[in-house]
């Protein structure tokens, strides 16, 4: 299960929920998510009482387009896994809400199974399978 958070410049709710969607489509075709795990923050800033912050690096030019994707899931998926996500989300973020693939922005934190509660107060993966 992951928990994503998407931060995004001048965001209307169309993009919003289109950036969801394409990391939503991603994670389930590229890392083995099922479609009905989805637990996501979706932010738009407006660039006046809550901004982004960015510049160029490592070559990478990017401008008031840009999208954050910051990730949160259980320990598990390979290297190649993980660079099939981001370039889908890249490639999903342009086709479902116009996002030029430089500007998307993604981070991968893993954790363990001892590290979720998904309600009540239970550590629900400490004793189930993996997923």
């Amino acid at each position: 299960m992951p928990l994503v958070r998407i931060d995004a410049m001048g965001t209307a709710g169309a993009r919003l929920d289109a950036l969801g969607r394409a990391v939503h489509d991603a994670l389930v075709e590229t890392a083995g998510f099922p479609p009905d795990d989805r637990f996501q923050i979706l932010t738009g800033h407006d660039g006046t009482r809550s901004t982004l912050r960015y510049d160029d690096h490592l070559g990478v030019h990017r401008d008031e387009g840009i999208v954050y994707v910051a990730l949160t899931m259980r320990a598990g998926r390979t290297v190649e896994q993980k660079t099939a996500l981001y370039r889908r989300i890249a490639e999903l973020a342009q086709e479902y809400a116009g996002t030029e693939p430089r500007n998307v922005f993604i981070t991968l934190t893993e954790n363990g199974p001892a590290d979720w509660s998904l309600g009540n107060g239970e550590a629900q993966y400490v004793s189930s399978a993996p997923s």
